[in-house]
């Protein structure tokens, strides 16, 4: 982890989190993709980009319309409780230990909940 990063965060709903690790990971947001780094927390919010990646690209959010937007391309948002969503909460398979100062990848699993 890097030394300019405390090992705990505030998040969108002003709580706590313990920063557990990070990634560089390939992001789509409409038609546009992106390499942002991301940090691993246990974080209940559902869908929540953070503001530094929507500064970052130059997205405008729109409450009222229930839209974000950039360039000329609108992007809906929706509620967390929306039926179509293809969205989930992922878990590790399996609890690993990663030293630290090093990533790798492992096997996630859907978590089940609700009507994901």
């Amino acid at each position: 982890m890097d030394s300019t990063w405390k090992d705990l965060f505030a998040t969108a709903n002003g709580e706590k989190a313990e920063i557990h690790g990070k990634l560089d990971a390939a992001i789509e947001c409409g038609s546009r993709k992106f390499q942002h780094r991301i940090y691993v927390a246990d974080i209940t919010d559902l869908r929540i980009l953070g503001l530094d990646f929507l500064q970052k690209f130059n997205y405008t959010v729109d409450l009222e319309k229930n839209e974000i937007r950039t360039g000329g391309e609108i992007i809906p948002l929706f509620s967390a409780n929306a039926e179509d969503s293809n969205l989930c909460s992922l878990l590790a398979k399996e609890k690993t230990i990663i030293p630290a100062r090093s990533e790798c990848l492992i096997q996630g699993v859907p978590e089940v909940s609700g009507k994901f």
